[in-house]
């Protein structure tokens, strides 16, 4: 797929976030907030919220805002409380979609999910619909001109990484989700440099878009993104880079 950038490719999602950074510290306090109350607040002890917190640092977060967040999970700033669901469902192009979720009132978000999809030609599936599609895992974003394949091949393997591939101007690093920190902390001590670390949701085969279809496309994921409940949102498609970064661009 040279030249090309799947929906977890962080070119196009990086342009969103620079604009939305305070609606992102929101999503990321939910998330350290959850971690916290299921696992306690010592991040040593507990590799979600080790994760949210590396998420959240890596965003600029301020380390107050954090704090507050893992003392809410804990129940020492009064308890928050959040379900976790993942709605699935299809955009035009027969593209599958997954959307992590993160509430406090799931009829509320499930009739805004559903109106999102709806209005970009889409439509919210029952649970199952897609998530076969689908493999759980850790994934680094490298830029390609930082360092050569070979060598970022060594040190993430060494580290317990599964594959790493080109995708675009990217190398992607890929490793089951309980190698994700070997792999970050590898990647960080040979000085090899991350646009985006993540657990996320791959699909093994993708749809190649084009033309109105990938713009549509492109505008509902845009659209869950920016929702408040929704903590990621992952598909099985690629559109060319040049489309990416002419989109990112007109945000």
């Amino acid at each position: 797929m040279a030249g090309h950038s799947h929906w977890a490719n962080i070119a196009f999602k990086k342009g969103l976030v620079d604009r939305k950074r305070g609606k992102l510290f929101g999503k990321l306090a939910r998330l350290i907030i959850v971690a916290a109350k299921h696992g306690g607040g010592d991040p040593a002890a507990n590799l979600a919220l080790r994760y949210a917190i590396d998420r959240a640092k890596k965003a600029s977060m301020p380390a107050d805002t954090i704090e507050k967040a893992i003392k809410k999970g804990t129940g020492e700033l009064g308890a928050e409380s959040y379900d976790e669901v993942l709605y699935e469902g299809y955009g035009p192009g027969g593209v599958a979609i997954m959307c992590e979720i993160l509430t406090d009132n799931r009829n509320r978000t499930a009739g805004e999910i559903r109106k999102i999809f709806e209005n970009h030609g889409g439509n919210l599936g029952s649970t199952g619909c897609v998530a076969w599609m689908f493999e759980r895992v850790g994934l680094f974003q490298v830029p390609a001109a930082s360092t050569s394949e070979d060598h970022l091949l060594e040190v993430a393997l060494e580290a317990g990484a599964a594959d790493v591939r080109q995708s675009g101007n990217y190398l992607e690093v890929q490793c089951p989700p309980e190698a994700y920190q070997a792999v970050a902390a590898a990647l960080e001590t040979a000085g090899i440099p991350t646009e985006s670390a993540e657990i996320t949701r791959l699909a093994a085969n993708s749809v190649d878009l084009e033309g109105d279809t990938a713009r549509t496309v492109l505008k509902l994921m845009e659209a869950l993104e920016d929702h408040d409940d929704v903590q990621n949102v992952t598909a099985n498609f690629n559109v060319s880079d040049e489309l990416m970064t002419e989109l990112a661009g007109n945000g």
